[in-house]
């Protein structure tokens, strides 16, 4: 499974064939527009987008043009229907709180094998239109993997689906902006460093915050 960047094989066989059809529906159906799609690499990256919405997740893989490994808090895996369907959706569970380092270390693995790994530096939800405090977790994945680091803002999730919501509001236009690709390596490889990569990294999606509308490339 870490070879195939965390997909099972139900995934392989089934949901990854049928993205090139999924996709477009359901950037069609939750009106979602992309803005900086040059900027991704080829290569192996990490994806650090702002958080306020379950939504994120399935609209970043709608974005992207392949598919992304996300590591998600595990109490997630332990939902009713999300429990289930996790597991297929190449995500990692990793414990809050505790210091994860097994987590850590297969993030750097996946990265390392060429995969193209989402966390989200707040760690969890925020409240429509904030922003939290970065977790050391994305700073210490930037700085230890030496990988480029996209920052992306997510504008409109936390409309259609925000935290305490179980059924979208459709009609709301998501868009994402994607800002160019970051290094991190050069800052020192210790909790300090960390520190400093996540803060950075925040505020460069804070950028993207404020950036002004431009013709969608999506």
């Amino acid at each position: 499974m870490k070879n195939d960047c965390y997909l099972s094989r139900f995934s392989k066989l089934f949901i990854v064939p049928l993205c090139h059809v999924i996709k477009p529906l359901f950037r069609s159906f939750f009106k979602v527009k992309a803005y900086g799609l040059e900027n991704i690499p080829e290569d192996s990256y990490l994806v650090a987008p702002n958080h306020r919405s379950y939504l994120d997740p399935p609209v970043l893989n709608a974005v992207f043009p392949k598919h992304l490994t996300f590591i998600a808090k595990e109490e997630l895996f332990r939902a009713p229907i999300l429990g289930i369907l996790l597991p297929h959706m190449s995500t990692i569970p990793i414990k809050r709180g505790v210091g994860d380092l097994q987590t850590l270390k297969l993030a750097l693995e996946l990265l390392h094998a060429g995969c193209r790994l989402c966390v989200f530096p707040e760690g969890t939800r925020a409240k429509p239109g904030e922003f939290l405090k970065p977790k050391l977790g994305i700073g210490l994945l930037a700085v230890k993997s030496k990988k480029p680091v996209l920052p992306v803002y997510i504008d409109g999730t936390d409309k259609v689906l925000p935290r305490g919501k179980k059924i979208p509001s459709i009609g709301h236009t998501i868009r994402v902006f994607i800002g160019k690709p970051k290094r991190y390596d050069f800052l020192e490889d210790n909790p300090k460093g960390y520190k400093v990569a996540s803060n950075m990294i925040m505020e460069e999606i804070k950028k993207l915050s404020k950036q002004s509308t431009e013709p969608p490339l999506l």
